[in-house]
């Protein structure tokens, strides 16, 4: 009977029962491999909006559990900027209970299935490991990430989303302005004091970049719904359309509304762009608009989306970031028949996350390392034609840390091109510094805080994307957390 049971066992779970029938050391758990997350075909994947990662099963979750040392240092806490507990919530996923481990996350992150798709986690917890340290690389660490997705969705799947506790009102009000993950995450924060929250957002959903930058074959909608739907139940307001600098100036929602303080989580929605020739020329997006059309307003549905996308056979994509890959592959998705990657260092300096990187190769994309555009060259239509792009090679690093890429001259060549999408990065909307001039900002628009997210306006905090420049997720939320600290404080 036994061995009939095993036969009808998933591999996972062979391997899970082979391993605890032997005493697990820490030596052993060495031993135990990392499991890899199963995925869509790439054949398959490149054609349809759908999740390509398809999450661990629980004797797979329970198998990665199995591989953390429970160091009683906490590195991966420490690297964590909401300061989850790590070790705590991967311990009960180990004795399979996943509802308690759900919970555990859900005591600092309020959106663990949007962390667990589209953190940095090889740059943050996972990087100071002991395990990937001990096998010699962030690779082999414990899959922190991907454990989080799988309670978060095990959670939501069994109906059974754990609602954080509100107090009694105290009569104080809070405005966060931004629904993207700081704002969403100062307003959950703030609301657990029993302080009334409300959102202003200027899109007509919640989410802020989480809709209308990231894809959702990487992150579903629906999720990030869900989440926004806990704030809710948890009575947070929400004012969606509303354009705070225009449909209201900031410092009315102190002084007219009755706020008692504001949070300013904008975010970095200005899109950067090379200052070449022909950069007007149709068929020259920012990722920004393209990903926004395709996302929030959902473009790929032709006949039925609101917006049109602009039809592309060959696509050169500008960048090598993590937006760069998204656009890379949404081009692919839209009917592109084929889509460069055009940027000027090699893949081992690129800030894209290696996962996005290795899936954008399975899918066919291809990548010229070592290249950037001189200008864009148009048609007698005015439409974008070809590039003129530049060889490098690379010389010694710059301020970053990387090697500067060195142009060589006279390496000029023409590659045809129907479509250009420019991914380097954004910068800071104007709006709200140019309509409330005692808001402090740096020159690049950025808003000017201290260790407590305070900015130069009494009453009034920042953070996120319009502080930091361009993010992550988890290094926003960070932000709102501390933010939503100093609120309560000043609120007591």
């Amino acid at each position: 009977m036994t061995h009939r049971t095993d036969m009808n066992m998933d591999p996972a779970s062979l391997e899970l029962a082979k391993w605890r029938s032997t005493p697990l050391t820490p030596r052993t758990r060495l031993q135990i491999p990392a499991q890899d997350m199963p995925c869509q075909d790439p054949a398959v994947r490149r054609a349809n909006m759908q999740e390509v990662a398809l999450g661990y099963t629980p004797a797979q979750a329970m198998l990665e559990a199995e591989r953390c040392l429970q160091c009683k240092n906490a590195p991966c806490i420490a690297g964590c900027p909401v300061r989850v507990d790590i070790p705590a919530f991967i311990g009960k996923i180990k004795e399979g209970d996943f509802l308690e481990a759900a919970r555990i996350i859900k005591r600092t992150n309020l959106l663990p299935s949007i962390c667990g798709r589209v953190c940095p986690q090889e740059k943050q917890c996972q990087e100071p490991c002991t395990v990937g340290k001990a096998l010699g690389g962030v690779e082999k660490a414990v899959q922190i990430g991907r454990l989080e997705r799988f309670v978060a969705d095990y959670e939501r799947a069994q109906g059974a989303v754990d609602i954080p506790r509100v107090p009694a009102s105290t009569g104080k009000r809070v405005a966060i302005v931004g629904a993207g993950p700081a704002g969403l995450t100062c307003a959950a924060d703030v609301r657990r004091e029993g302080h009334e929250v409300t959102i202003f957002e200027a899109f007509h959903k919640v989410g802020g970049v989480m809709v209308y930058g990231i894809p959702e074959f990487r992150l579903p909608k629906a999720l990030v719904a869900a989440e926004a739907q806990v704030l809710e139940t948890m009575g947070v307001s929400f004012e969606l359309s509303f354009l705070v600098g225009r449909t209201r100036p900031l410092l009315s929602l102190l002084q007219k509304d009755g706020f008692d303080a504001v949070f300013i989580g904008t975010g970095a929605g200005l899109p950067k762009f090379m200052d070449i020739p022909g950069e007007n020329l149709v068929g020259v997006f920012s990722a920004n608009e393209y990903l926004t059309r395709a996302n929030l307003m959902k473009a790929y549905e032709r006949g039925k989306a609101g917006t049109p996308i602009y039809p592309s056979r060959r696509v050169a994509v500008l960048g090598g970031g993590n937006v760069a890959m998204d656009a890379a592959r949404m081009a692919l998705r839209l009917g592109a028949e084929e889509v460069r990657v055009l940027y000027r260092r090699t893949r081992d300096e690129m800030p894209a996350r290696a996962e996005e990187v290795e899936h954008a190769m399975e899918e066919g994309i291809i990548f010229d390392f070592l290249k950037s555009p001189t200008r864009v060259l148009g048609d007698d239509t005015g439409r974008v034609a070809a590039l003129e792009v530049l060889s490098y090679e690379l010389g010694e690093p710059d301020e970053s840390g990387r090697r500067r890429p060195v142009p060589i001259r006279g390496s000029e060549t023409i590659i045809p091109f129907d479509t250009v999408i420019v991914a380097i990065g954004n910068e800071s909307n104007p709006l709200i510094s140019r309509t409330t001039p005692e808001l402090k900002v740096d020159r690049h628009g950025h808003i000017l805080v201290d260790e407590r997210q305070k900015t130069s306006i009494e009453r009034v905090y920042a953070g996120g994307d319009i502080v930091l420049g361009s993010a992550t997720v988890i290094l926003a939320m960070g932000e709102g957390r501390r933010a939503a600290a100093a609120i309560n404080e000043i609120l007591q």
